[in-house]
């Protein structure tokens, strides 16, 4: 879509684009119908598919926006609507001015330790959101967190989510997600589950304080064998957060804490404010 003028599905009428990504890209929009800015979601599949392939990106492009419209929370972005035009998907989502965490770090540099905690707390809610739901997210990164200019932290781009129970829309022997947040279980058996997601969650906040992912090599290839045989590499800067790390990293899914005891840990790397003197 090359035209800021189109007007999509004779209601949303593209403004500037967003930002873009391998399949796709984000546009801001105006909804004529109920006067409001949203973020339109374009798919672009990438070329060389085969028709089946192709078929498989729309049904994952109609379940991401049926997983996000079941999910009710602050720190979850909230979808409108959902096309397919020409046989190609798009996904109306709400507008949230921001910046992802992923542009904050390459702009700005790794954050505070506190400050990756606070966000860490509004993430982690949006995901006990999700699997309480069923929902699975499997591509948690910097890049869908997303820093709201009015404080909210949302977690948004569940394009490659599934419900507990649904068939897997998958190529064979495509791996899905970021090679440097995905977790061990998925990259060596394709295993989802809710602790996989925490997994790329910790990854996540080790990028926020480091300024990159935990096992960051040279190539996809490189990452994913680091991730299945090196040790972890050192956080320096983690701080107060090493012990959020320490549990959420571990290679075993089954010895990584729950989430409620992940929660406590992060409000512990949160120093308490004392209550201001009244008048």
């Amino acid at each position: 879509m090359s035209s800021s003028s189109t007007l999509i599905a004779q209601r949303y009428r593209l403004i500037r684009q967003l930002g873009s990504g391998g399949m796709g890209r984000v546009w801001l929009a105006q909804d004529v119908k109920l006067d409001r800015q949203v973020a339109v979601k374009e798919i672009i599949p990438p070329k060389g598919l085969t028709e089946r392939e192709r078929t498989e990106i729309q049904l994952r492009t109609l379940r991401e926006a049926r997983t996000a419209a079941s999910l009710s929370h602050p720190n979850v972005v909230r979808v409108f609507d959902t096309m397919n035009i020409d046989d190609q998907p798009w996904i109306v989502m709400e507008y949230v001015p921001s910046r992802s965490l992923q542009e904050v770090i390459d702009t700005d540099g790794p954050l505070p330790s506190v400050r990756v905690a606070e966000i860490g707390m509004a993430v982690l809610a949006a995901l006990r959101t999700a699997h309480k739901a069923g929902v699975l997210h499997r591509d948690v990164k910097p890049g869908n967190v997303l820093l709201a200019d009015d404080g909210r932290v949302v977690l948004t781009d569940f394009g490659l989510a599934t419900f507990d129970g649904d068939p897997q829309v998958t190529r064979t022997g495509l791996i899905l997600g970021s090679p440097q947040y995905i977790s061990p279980e998925r990259a060596t058996e394709g295993t989802s589950l809710p602790e996989s997601d925490l997994w790329s969650f910790g990854a996540t906040l080790y990028a926020a304080v480091e300024g990159r992912a935990p096992y960051a090599r040279a190539n996809a290839l490189a990452t994913l064998t680091a991730l299945v045989t090196e040790d972890l590499d050192p956080a320096p800067n983690a701080g107060r957060l090493q012990p959020v790390l320490d549990a959420l990293l571990r290679r075993d899914p089954a010895a990584r804490l729950s989430p409620a005891a992940v929660e406590r840990l992060l409000r512990r790397a949160v120093p308490k404010v004392p209550p201001q003197p009244g008048p």
